[in-house]
């Protein structure tokens, strides 16, 4: 039986960036490119830790592999619901994180008002 969404919370930087590649059917590759992208560079993803975790969370059922016939041998990936699930809870704790902290952040001199 798979776990509740809240069971996965919180996601390791790595994690939380490949679902929301996934936001869309890819491959792989495609995922780390777009895990680059969107990470603003700061998520440099290899095979191995991609892989494993594809493979983590295709068990968990937080992902499925996807129908693609593109004529070549690649494995394409999206998300289940539980999957949609999960990102968008980690995106309202991330969230809250940055809103519970903002006043505290100011009252320490890290943020202007108006930025």
């Amino acid at each position: 039986m798979a776990k509740a969404p809240e069971e996965f919370i919180p996601l390791s930087q790595a994690t939380y960036y490949i679902l929301l590649s996934l936001r869309e059917v890819r491959h792989g590759y495609g995922i780390m490119q777009d895990v680059s992208e969107i990470s603003q560079e700061e998520v440099k993803m290899g095979p191995g830790t991609l892989y494993g975790a594809l493979g983590k969370l295709e068990k968990q059922e937080v992902i499925i592999k996807a129908e693609v016939n593109d004529g070549e041998r690649r494995k394409y990936y999206k998300l289940t619901e539980l999957g949609k699930q999960v990102v968008q809870l980690e995106y309202n704790r991330l969230t809250s994180l940055v809103e519970n902290a903002k006043e505290i952040i100011k009252e320490l001199g890290g943020e202007k008002d108006g930025d």
